[in-house]
């Protein structure tokens, strides 16, 4: 399977052109072969939108879930987004799975990140979803989610092939390190893909780090964008490729047996 990720200009405010950037990159991700998709966090609004976030959040009903849906359809395409979600007084920073046949899924961040997220949002409650497509298991996790090993690990431990991650990874010595080697390392020692999808540029609050990338279960990097300018990056994803990485990097295993 090929996997993409988006890496989207956080200078673009308006949410109208941000989604008919996020209609171009999924149409030349699926040009290329791109079976899953993965865009940034609070990808619909951009992150650093402030009360604009609350002001345009909806339901899983509401007209951002629907562009998603649609685009999924129209790209033949699973999406994966970054977007606020409303649930009546209660806001929730969300990553939502849309495939191409109208099945939606969604997951609330467990770990909000700063003053600013926590002055938004509320916590999720829920373990993130594993959800099967076209043979593979996708977990999900939003940013800061990933940075825990505990929350990898758990979506390892239930079959998950791959981890899909949308995140505003901001641009700090902190974040390189973040981009070039705790993702890596989230890939091998858990065995898994991980799909990590960031802003670029700034907007009117924050400056991101850019360096979307997919690393892969050795640790390597299949795909990596730029530190800065939008870019689509797409890898394939073959899970059977790193059964020897696997063997010679037992970890699952191991925990499950000390786990009897």
């Amino acid at each position: 399977m090929k996997l993409a990720v988006v890496q989207m200009d956080a200078c673009e405010t308006d949410p109208v052109c941000r989604r008919q950037q996020m209609s171009e990159a999924a149409h030349k991700a699926s040009g290329q072969g791109a079976r899953v998709i993965v865009f940034p966090e609070l990808a619909l609004t951009g992150y650093g939108a402030g009360d604009q976030i609350a002001a345009n959040a909806q339901g899983l009903d509401g007209v951002q879930v629907r562009f998603l849906k649609d685009l999924a359809a129209a790209t033949g395409s699973a999406l994966v987004a970054g977007l606020a979600l409303r649930d009546g007084e209660t806001l929730r920073n969300a990553a939502i799975f849309a495939a191409p046949d109208g099945t939606v899924a969604a997951y609330h961040k467990l770990h909000l990140y700063g003053g600013y997220e926590k002055a938004l949002f509320t916590l999720g409650q829920e373990r993130p979803p594993v959800i099967a497509f076209e043979g593979l298991n996708l977990g999900l996790l939003v940013c800061f989610d990933v940075e825990f090993p505990e929350r990898v690990r758990d979506l390892a431990l239930r079959g998950a092939d791959a981890v899909l991650v949308p995140t505003a990874l901001p641009q700090s010595a902190g974040g390189a390190f973040i981009a070039g080697s705790v993702l890596p390392v989230r890939a091998f020692e858990n065995q898994v893909f991980v799909a990590y999808a960031n802003h670029c540029g700034a907007d009117a609050r924050f400056s991101y780090q850019g360096r979307s990338c997919i690393a892969a279960p050795d640790g390597s990097f299949l795909a990596q964008a730029s530190t800065t300018g939008a870019e689509v990056a797409v890898a394939d994803i073959m899970v059977t490729a790193y059964d020897a990485c696997r063997a010679q990097n037992p970890y699952l295993d191991e925990v499950r047996a000390s786990s009897q």
